[in-house]
């Protein structure tokens, strides 16, 4: 598993509460919808590192 693609992802959840609070401060309802899909986002590739980490460790 790549420490990079844990990076990545951390850096797309953290973009998408930061467009998700901007959408709140303004009101649109657009800013706040994607950056929860962002956050949604991350949740999905830090699943899929853990399962890679997760097969990788009764590989080896």
């Amino acid at each position: 598993m790549g420490l990079d693609d844990r990076a990545k992802a951390a850096a797309k959840n953290i973009e998408g509460k930061a467009q998700e609070a901007w959408g709140n401060v303004t009101g649109d309802p657009e800013d706040k919808a994607e950056g929860k899909a962002k956050q949604a986002e991350s949740e999905v590739r830090h699943g899929v590192e853990d399962v890679k980490d997760n097969i990788k460790e009764k590989l080896d």
